[in-house]
């Protein structure tokens, strides 16, 4: 089978749906099939397994729903990757947010193959399906598939684009991410770490975790705060934040290659995702479950759809600094809860290897070309 897979967003820069997007590909060529990446991509030479990546279009920032969408804008897009796919000739056609401008719309438009779109987003509000009804819906006849990450996802695109959808969610490397190997040495001092990974956006909610930090630091002192993501304008704002509440035990990394990404997990005893909203599944929860660190996370949506409450770890509401300082020293008292927790959720990462979701999805194909 020849299937060429569509990203949105720039395949250089570290996001979920480059990710989700790679790992299919890498589990496709491995079981013999031909796979095709077609992508904006600032960095052309980019690869993270053996795909073979097209890049398509110069991606610029353009702000989007709290984050920032790298995506291509160019007049000659659609002209680019016609003449792609009039070469290629894919069996199947699989877009990443199919309706996401540019490439995605225009590789849906000029596709002659099986069409099959994945939906990936979650937000508080309809915003660009609700402005693109109208046309969305008559495009939508030319997906032969659709599948949503999560039943928040399915949710939100169904509410303004109805019809038929399979749920298959995001998956987690269980053989990157793993309890056992390195740590970073520098910060096993005895002090109980609590880790961020994450964007430092607004809506990521590291705000509420510094301040609900500086409470902590009343009844319980011996802890200490790892912050690990891309550097933002506003990473000197959550440094001068930290400062002003006089937390000297802050740690804010510079850039992490992802290769060294597992270390901090390991490193952490308790992995801290206070995202206010627009999450439609917590893929850092389960790269935390996979290392066999117990959670503390927000009870918005998208994580609750991955996290048993009790189980793998603690949900508080969105934005509520003192129920996130309380489930924090909680876990940081009870060394036994934690223990469990980590073990518990080993074992739910285990259901989400991309091995696991790949096969999924390839069986979706099968069917449709039946």
């Amino acid at each position: 089978m020849k299937i060429g897979l569509v990203c949105p967003y720039d395949y250089s820069f570290p996001g979920g749906v480059s990710n989700h997007i790679s790992y299919l590909a890498h589990y496709f060529i491995q079981w013999g099939h031909e796979a095709k990446i077609l992508a904006p991509s600032l960095k052309k030479d980019t690869h993270y397994f053996e795909e073979q990546v097209t890049a398509v279009g110069r991606p610029f920032p353009i702000p989007f729903g709290g984050s920032q969408a790298r995506i291509p804008v160019s007049p000659w897009l659609p002209v680019q990757i016609g003449s792609i796919l009039d070469r290629e000739h894919f069996d199947i056609l699989h877009l990443h947010e199919p309706f996401a401008p540019m490439l995605p719309i225009s590789s849906l438009l000029k596709s002659n193959c099986i069409n099959v779109g994945t939906f990936h987003a979650y937000y508080n509000k309809a915003r660009v399906y609700w402005l693109g009804k109208p046309v969305f819906r008559r495009w939508l006849p030319r997906l032969h598939g659709k599948i949503a990450v999560s039943k928040p996802a399915l949710q939100y695109v169904s509410r303004h684009l109805p019809g038929e959808y399979r749920i298959i969610p995001n998956g987690t490397n269980t053989d990157f991410f793993t309890p056992g190997g390195p740590i970073r040495q520098e910060l096993a001092d005895g002090k109980l770490n609590i880790l961020f990974v994450g964007r430092m956006e607004k809506r990521k909610g590291l705000g509420y975790l510094i301040s609900a930090c500086a409470k902590m630091k009343r009844t319980f002192k011996d802890f200490r705060l790892i912050v690990v993501g891309p550097n933002t304008r506003l990473r000197r704002v959550y440094q001068k934040m930290a400062e002003d509440l006089e937390l000297s035990d802050v740690v804010f990394t510079n850039f992490v290659p992802n290769s060294e990404l597992p270390e901090y997990y390991r490193t952490a005893d308790i992995f801290c995702a206070p995202a206010t909203g627009g999450e439609s599944f917590g893929i850092v929860l389960l790269e935390a479950m996979a290392s066999g660190k117990p959670i503390v996370a927000t009870d918005i949506e998208g994580y609750a759809s991955v996290l048993s409450p009790g189980e793998e770890g603690l949900l508080v509401p969105p934005k509520d600094e003192k129920a996130l300082a309380n489930a924090l020293v909680s876990l940081l008292k009870d060394g036994t809860a934690r223990q469990q927790m980590g073990t518990k959720g080993r074992a739910k990462a285990e259901k989400y290897s991309w091995e696991n979701i790949a096969r999924q999805v390839m069986d979706y194909y099968n069917d449709l070309l039946q």
